[in-house]
Formats: structure tokens, sequence, C-alpha cells
């Protein structure tokens, strides 16, 4: 099937169904969602397998401009404002729900490897889904503005704790020793080295802007910056998430007038976002349900129970104010892209007896997470009163 009428479709589909979400007063998010499912290969098959993957450029392409957007909110004024808080609570939920996941599914029994690597994608979060829903009600207030930095830093977790232990269980499958060279140093090499690049390629973004003053040679220039950091990123085995999240919080630290091309650039990013999550709904596994069993079920309760009990944990040990405390675990409660992905990765790493689980187990919590994640996000800034509808 042509690709570009491929293109049509899903974008008709994802605004079509929005349609009919907005009767319910459910996010944009989960109709684009829905909309992918529908059309997908295990619904109306109007988008197939080889399709889909031919769309690889689009959402690798969506993830580096999320993951950019994401970057503002690390201006150096709003970290000062929030202070160590942020950081706190991100180590409290992230740990927490690595050990809630990975320590109940020993105790009941289950496959030790695919415990500790289930445990590692419990982590991560999808910052998708909870920038479009913020983008979408224009919420604000300090739950947005706690949980941006959050959901940000989360990748950062989530790629950290995968890395560290996808080595110990390639170590357990090959019976070696424990180096901690190996599982911990390469690791931490790989994410600075994706640190480092991202923030001198915001250096360079925002110096460029010397020699072009017009608001649309200075958007070209962001996008340009920004596939050249996904390519970057592709080309040297590193996080592009990460590289591009340095290089937007580097650009708006850097350019003082970063908030006009944003916005600009903000307008330009939403149908490409609504791709993304529409062939991310294309592409979940449906047949994968009747498969995960108990161990997908105890996935999905372990990983949100350590996100919320560790959020609340770092929110009141940072002194919060009520709002925070009792809303930001539920917010954190979607996961997609990161976990996806790395669980892809894990095939390439693992013997298929351990990740063709694990990556059943990930598609069928990110079904779940995806459609009922984004409601549980809007309803948590609804009851903390930073959006209206």
């Amino acid at each position: 099937m042509n690709t570009l009428f491929c293109i049509a479709l899903a974008m008709l589909a994802g605004l079509g169904m929005t349609r009919i979400t907005r009767l319910v007063h459910l996010p944009n998010v989960t109709a684009y969602l829905i909309g992918g499912v529908l059309i997908g290969p295990y619904v109306l098959n109007l988008l197939q397998g080889d399709t889909l993957s031919s769309f690889g450029v689009i959402t690798e392409c969506a993830l580096g401009f999320i993951a950019f957007s994401i970057g503002d909110e690390f201006k150096i004024e709003n970290l000062k404002a929030i202070g160590s808080s942020a950081l706190i609570i991100t180590l409290f939920e992230s740990v927490l729900a690595v050990v809630c996941t990975m320590s109940i599914t020993l105790l009941l029994g289950f496959e030790p490897i695919v415990c500790i690597m289930l445990g590692a994608l419990s982590a991560s979060t999808a910052p998708a889904a909870t920038l479009l829903i913020v983008r979408q009600y224009k919420a604000h207030g300090p739950l947005t503005n706690m949980l941006l930095p959050v959901v940000a830093a989360d990748d950062a977790t989530g790629l950290i704790a995968y890395s560290i232990c996808v080595s110990i269980a390639q170590g357990m499958v090959n019976h070696e020793a424990f180096s901690v060279a190996g599982t911990v140093f390469m690791p931490l090499v790989k994410i600075i080295g994706a640190l480092f690049l991202g923030g001198a390629l915001g250096i360079v973004l925002a110096l460029s802007h010397r020699f072009f003053r017009s608001h649309t040679n200075r958007m070209s220039l962001c996008i340009a910056a920004v596939t050249l950091g996904v390519g970057l990123a592709d080309m040297l085995g590193l996080s592009n998430l990460l590289l591009c999240m340095a290089l937007g919080a580097v650009y708006v630290n850097v350019w003082t007038d970063s908030n006009r091309i944003l916005g600009c650039i903000d307008d330009w990013t939403y149908p490409l976002f609504m791709l993304f999550f529409v062939i991310s709904g294309a592409q979940l596994n449906l047949s994968a349900l009747p498969k995960v069993g108990l161990i997908g079920i105890v996935y999905i309760f372990a990983r949100f129970g350590g996100k919320y009990f560790g959020a609340w944990f770092g929110s009141s040990l940072t002194h919060q104010p009520k709002v925070i405390r009792e809303n930001i675990g539920w917010a954190l409660m979607p996961q997609a892209g990161v976990a996806i992905g790395m669980a892809t990765m894990a095939l390439k790493q693992l013997p298929l007896e351990y990740s063709q689980v694990i990556q059943t187990v990930i598609l069928s919590a990110t079904l779940i997470y995806e459609i009922v994640g984004p409601l549980a996000t809007k309803t948590a800034l609804q009851r903390a009163g930073e959006i209206q509808n």
C-alpha cells in the first residue's frame, strides 16, 4: 500500500476518533491510540505489518521532538524553583517500581532472568502521553511543574536500570562473573556521552540563531538540530531521548528568545505526535493479551504500586504540598515507546525463551497503560485543579 496514503489514513483515523472520545471526555492521546488499534493489523488490517515497519523514521523523529520539548522544563529558573525535589521524587518512584516488580515476580516463582528484566523496564514512563495531555488541556500549576521534569528524568533512570540489568541477565545466561566495568561503567559512559553531545548541539543551535533572524529560519534550524541529534544517536549507539532532551535543555537556557521559537515548533510537531500515537496503537499486538497470564497482571499492578508509593514517599520526604503528594503517582502511570524500544532491544540481547516473554508482557501492559494511563493523568491534573475540563 502507498506510504503517503497510509500516513493520511492514520491521521484521519486519529482525528476521527477524537470526535467520538470527546463525547466521554477522554484525552486526545487515548483517541489516537484507539484509532491506531482499529486500523492496525489486528482489527481492520488497513495498516499492515510491512507498512508499519516503514514508519520507523516517523516514530524516531517524533520521540526526538518529544524529548526536545521536554527539555524546555529544565530551564534554570524552573529548576531553582523546584530544587532537588524532582530528582529525589524521580529516584524514589523509579527505584521502588524496579524493586517492587522484581521482588514480587521473584517471590511468585517466575524465571529470575525475566523478573530482573521486567523490573528494569518498569522504571520508564511515557513522556509523549504526558506532554500531549498537558498541552491539550493547557495544564498549569505546581503538579504540572513537578510532573514534567520527573517524567523527563524517568527516561534516564529507565535507561540506566535497563543497561545494568541486561548486563546482569546476560551474565546469568552465560554463567559469567559479575563485572562492575561492563555492568555499571559502560552504560554510564553512554548516558554521559548522550548528554554531552546533546548539550554541545544545543549550544551550536543557539549560536547559529545570530546568523538567521526570521522565526521560520530559526524554527528550521531547530528541526534540523533535532533530526541531526536523532541521527547521531543512532549512529553512535546512544539514547536519542537523552541526547535530544539535553539539546532542548541547553538551548532554552542559552537562547533568551527560545519560547517564541518553541511555540512555532509546537504547532509544527502536533500532527507528528498524533501520527506517533496512531502508529503506536497500530503496533500493539492484541493477540498477545491472552498469552500474558499471571506475570502480566503482576507486572501491571507491581509497577504502578511502586511508582505511586515511591512518588508519594519522595514527595513527603521533600515536603511537597498535598496536591502533589496525592496525585503525582497517578500521573506516572502511562508507559509506551521507551519501554517497547528496550523490550525490542532485549530480543537481540537475550535468548528467545526469555526475551519473547518479556516483550509479550511489555506490549500487553502498554496496551492497558496507554489507554488507562492518559485518563489517569488527566484525572490527576483535574483533582489538582490545574485543568478546567
